[in-house]
């Protein structure tokens, strides 16, 4: 398979886009080591699901990505690193006079500056190697912007900026850095949410997803994990060694707008 032989670590990996892109890198051929803040039965159990699934080796390493010594020492256990995909990501929603600080400081930290430390951490390795894949999962936030997101839109711009350095400092080297920008996915979060807006809004399951969550994609379809990891893939391959330093929108045309 085309990414036999190579390794790939996923922050924030054991459920949604993450745990996407997870399977499908393995699907490809890939190792991977998953990674969640949390060390439960069930975030080892994934790793052995995939790992039976697919014939690749797979495994959790716990780290919080609040902590920049425990970014940089998941890159070290994972023992290997030809891909590094930065996913991790929390949000919250306030206005910016009522934002608490430390929140914006924990989404900071969490969805931009755990991709900077990872990123110092993977790039020595992948320089000896003459090839490596740096892919930061951004968003349709990281090249537009909502009401009451401050914190999560300005990490998301930022992550789009520390991939366009990231691809400079790297080019002719065989390391390509890009920007996956994803719009609403359906992912457990996602779904768990469509009950509230049901509730909040007096309206059935469809026309809560079109005309409330689905309202800024034109396509009217939520992107799914799978699409995002086919994404992934595709980055990672011979075929996308010239792309780097971009953004790829998966969003159903929301930044088209």
């Amino acid at each position: 398979m085309a990414l036999t032989g190579k390794t790939a670590v996923i922050t924030g990996s054991t459920s949604g886009i993450g745990l996407g892109i997870a399977r499908e890198l393995a699907r490809a051929g890939a190792s991977v080591v998953l990674n969640s803040f949390t060390d439960s039965d069930e975030d080892h159990a994934i790793a052995a699901e995939i790992a039976r699934e697919h014939g690749v080796a797979a495994r959790f390493v716990s780290a919080d990505m609040s902590d920049p010594e425990a970014c940089r020492a998941l890159v070290a256990q994972a023992g290997g690193c030809d891909i590094l995909v930065n996913n991790a990501g929390i949000q919250h929603v306030a206005r910016i006079e009522e934002f608490p600080p430390a929140k914006w400081d924990a989404i900071i930290a969490i969805n931009l500056s755990s991709a900077f430390h990872t990123t110092a951490a993977a790039l020595p390795a992948m320089k000896a190697a003459g090839w490596g894949r740096v892919l930061n999962i951004a968003s349709a936030h990281g090249l537009t912007a909502s009401p009451y997101k401050a914190a999560y839109v300005a990490a998301k711009h930022g992550i789009v900026g520390l991939t366009k350095t990231t691809a400079l400092e790297v080019a002719g080297q065989g390391i390509t850095a890009n920007a996956i920008c994803p719009g609403y996915v359906l992912t457990p979060i996602v779904e768990s949410q469509i009950p509230d807006q049901m509730k909040t809004h007096d309206m059935d399951r469809e026309t809560v997803i079109k005309e409330i969550m689905l309202a800024r994609q034109p396509s009217g379809e939520f992107a799914t994990t799978e699409q995002v990891g086919g994404t992934a893939v595709f980055l990672c391959s011979d075929a996308a060694a010239q792309i780097t330093g971009t953004t790829i929108s998966v969003d159903g045309g929301w930044t088209a707008l």
